[in-house]
């Protein structure tokens, strides 16, 4: 029995594992984290050939990376207010799991691979991120003693900084 060659060939299972399960991950902290960083990153590169046709090349538009800036800086200073609800209720944990969902399965199509394996690894790794952030917040907070705004600020550093790192710019 032959079997079917691909035009292309699929990357690495980890060089789509790791990278999709990082931008999900940064999603479980702050849902438009994860979009804002892997948009940022995709537009600043040529479209993948397995992008060309599919919904999820909107990611890797310039003014959506743009419109996700604005929308990330939103929730930073939105998570931060009183009457924001935890991370954890089923409206918010909901939002966390498509956006990962999103980030998944745009990382693994830009790759070569499966949107909806994507799909599942991002989804599934932005509930466990929007768990363990939410406990870990918590915990530091009442440990500390320190206000959950101020703790939310570190959240805040280390999201940006995970971002950067799993994003960088092409060389010139």
């Amino acid at each position: 029995m032959k079997s079917k060659k691909s035009k292309a060939p699929a990357a690495p299972r980890a060089a789509k594992f790791w990278p999709a399960l990082g931008f999900a991950a940064l999603t479980g902290s702050r849902a438009t984290s994860g979009p804002m960083f892997l948009s940022d990153y995709l537009s600043s590169r040529a479209l993948a050939p397995g992008m060309a046709k599919s919904p999820l090349r909107l990611l890797a538009k310039p003014g959506v990376a743009s419109l996700l800036k604005v929308l990330t800086a939103g929730e930073l200073v939105g998570d931060k207010l009183p009457n924001t609800p935890n991370r954890i209720v089923p409206q918010q944990l909901t939002t966390r799991a498509a956006s990962g969902a999103l980030v998944g399965a745009t990382w693994y199509k830009s790759q070569g691979g499966s949107a909806l394996k994507g799909a599942l690894v991002g989804s599934l790794g932005a509930v466990a991120a929007t768990f363990l952030t939410f406990y870990l917040r918590k915990g530091i907070s009442e440990k500390t003693g320190i206000d959950s705004a101020t703790v939310g600020a570190g959240e805040d550093a280390l999201v940006l900084a995970g971002g950067v790192a799993l994003s960088p710019k092409p060389k010139r």
